[in-house]
C-alpha cells in the first residue's frame, strides 16, 4: 500500500504490481548509495600497517626474523659452498680433460698377481689414438728424512719409479726444481710429490733423503696431481736407477695413457688386448675422470642432507613466527576491537595480520640469503675457490621464507577475525 497527500485528504494506493516494482527497487539502492561502504586497502596501506605491528614489538621481531634467517643462510650457504667446489672440480676437469686412461695389472685365474710386461709400454704407444704414455712401477722399498728413523715407520709414502714423459701425461708441472732426465734418471735422484714432500718436511731442492740404506737427493717437487693423487704420496726416481740401485726389474705396474677425446672409449676396449693378448682378462683399465665425476655425484647428495638441515631449521623458524604472531593477537585485543568497531571488516583484520606475518618472514629471508651468499664467499675466499652462488638460492629462499611466513600466519589472521568487537574491547 501506498499513501499520496491530495489537499488535506491522504489517498490510499494499492501496491504495485510484481513487474512494476523496479522503481521502487532503484529508490531503496538511491537510498542505500548514502551508507558508508567499507573502506579498501591498498598495497601501500597493508605494508603501512604490518610495519606499524612490527615497529611496537622490535625485539620479539628480530628474534622471530632471526630463526627464519638461520633456515635461509644454511640452505644458500650450503647450495653456494657445493656449487663453488663443483665449480673448481669441472674447471679442473677441463683443465686436466678426460681423456686419461690408467692400465694396471689384475689378477690371473689362479688368483696371483699379474705382471705386466716391459715391452707394455711400447705396445700401448702403438695405438694410433693414443698421444702420450707414462709409466710407473713399484719398487718394495719405503722412504724416510734419515737413517736416524726406524725402518717400520713409513709415513704412508711409498718409492716409485716412474718413465720420463709421466710430467706430461698427467699434466702435472713441477712446483720446484727439476724432473728427471736421461742422465738424473740414472743416478740416485728423486723427485717427490707433493704430500711426500711435505711429510719429508724437504722444503728446497738439494736435500736428501733415505732409501734403501742409501741417501738420495732431491731434485724436484711436484704440484699435486687430481687425476693421479697416488703420485702425491710418492717418490720417484728413475727406472734405471731403480734397477741398479733399489733391484727393481723394471715391469710397469701402472701405464697412464693419453689418447683422442673422440677415440677414448675404443682406446679403453683396445688396451687389454693389446697390453697382454694373450690374457686380456688379466688386466684393469680405469679412467680418473670417472672417479671425479662420482665425487661430484657424492658431494651432491651430502649437498642434500645439508639442504634437509637447512629446511629444519627453516620450519623452527617459522614456528618461531606462528607464536610471535599468535601472542600478537592477544596482546593486541583492544586495538582489534577498536578496529572492527570503526568499521573494519573481518577480511580486512585478517589480511592486516597476514601482512605482518609475510613482511616478518620475508624480512628475516632476506637477511638470510645476504648472509648465506656472504659465507659462501668468505669460504671461498680462504679455500680458493670460485664464488658460485646459482640465482635460484637465494630466490628460492626467500620464496621458501615467504610461504613459511604464509603458513605461519593464517592461524593467527584467522583468530584475529575472528574476535567479536565488543569482546575484544571488554578483555582489552
Amino acid at each position: 500500500m501506498k499513501l499520496r497527500r491530495s489537499g488535506s485528504v491522504e489517498i490510499t494506493e494499492p501496491a504495485a504490481p510484481a513487474g512494476r516494482r523496479s522503481g521502487r527497487a532503484g529508490a531503496v539502492r538511491d537510498r542505500g548509495r548514502g551508507a558508508p561502504a567499507p573502506a579498501r586497502l591498498g598495497w601501500t596501506d597493508l605494508v603501512r600497517v604490518g610495519a606499524s605491528g612490527l615497529r611496537t614489538r622490535p625485539g620479539r621481531v628480530i628474534l622471530s626474523a632471526l630463526g627464519i634467517a638461520i633456515g635461509i643462510a644454511t640452505m644458500v650457504a650450503v647450495v653456494g659452498i657445493s656449487s663453488s667446489s663443483k665449480a673448481r672440480l669441472l674447471g679442473e676437469l677441463d683443465r686436466l680433460g678426460t681423456d686419461l686412461l690408467t692400465v694396471s695389472p689384475g689378477r690371473t685365474l689362479f688368483g696371483e698377481d699379474a705382471v705386466l710386461s716391459e715391452k707394455s709400454v711400447a705396445m700401448t704407444a702403438g695405438i694410433g689414438p693414443v698421444t702420450a704414455v707414462g709409466a710407473t712401477s713399484g719398487t718394495g722399498q719405503s722412504v724416510r728424512r734419515t737413517d736416524r728413523i726406524p725402518r717400520g715407520q713409513t709415513g704412508g709414502l711409498s718409492v716409485l719409479a716412474a718413465s720420463l714423459d709421466l710430467p706430461g701425461t698427467l699434466r702435472t708441472p713441477v712446483d720446484r726444481g727439476v724432473w728427471l732426465n736421461e742422465a738424473t734418471a740414472a743416478q740416485r735422484a728423486a723427485v717427490l710429490g707433493s704430500v711426500a714432500a711435505r711429510r719429508l718436511g724437504v722444503r728446497e731442492t738439494g736435500d736428501q733423503v733415505w732409501i734403501a740404506g742409501q741417501w738420495w737427493t732431491v731434485v724436484g717437487v711436484l704440484e699435486p696431481s687430481t687425476l693421479a693423487p697416488e703420485i702425491d704420496r710418492s717418490v720417484l726416481v728413475g727406472f734405471e736407477a731403480a734397477r741398479r740401485h733399489l733391484g727393481s726389474e723394471g715391469n710397469p705396474t701402472t701405464l697412464y695413457v693419453r689418447s683422442d677425446d673422440a677415440s677414448v672409449t675404443a682406446v679403453r676396449d683396445a688396451l687389454p688386448r693389446t697390453v697382454n693378448p694373450e690374457n686380456p682378462e688379466e688386466v684393469e683399465v680405469s679412467r680418473p675422470s670417472d672417479a671425479l665425476e662420482a665425487k661430484a655425484a657424492a658431494d651432491g647428495a651430502f649437498t642434500n642432507l645439508l639442504l634437509g638441515v637447512g629446511a629444519v631449521a627453516l620450519l623452527v623458524g617459522g614456528v618461531g613466527v606462528a607464536n610471535t604472531m599468535v601472542i600478537s593477537v592477544l596482546e593486541r585485543r583492544g586495538e582489534i576491537g577498536l578496529r572492527r568497531s570503526l568499521g573494519a571488516t573481518r577480511g580486512q583484520i585478517r589480511v592486516q595480520f597476514l601482512a605482518e606475518s609475510l613482511l616478518l618472514s620475508g624480512m628475516g629471508g632476506v637477511a638470510g640469503a645476504v648472509l648465506g651468499t656472504a659465507v659462501t664467499a668468505g669460504y671461498a675466499a680462504v679455500r680458493d675457490l670460485p664464488a658460485v652462488v646459482p640465482v635460484w638460492a637465494p630466490a628460492g629462499g626467500l620464496a621458501a621464507a615467504l610461504l613459511v611466513g604464509t603458513a605461519a600466519g593464517v592461524y593467527p589472521a584467522a583468530r584475529a577475525a575472528r574476535m567479536s568487537p565488543t569482546l575484544a574491547l571488554n578483555t582489552a
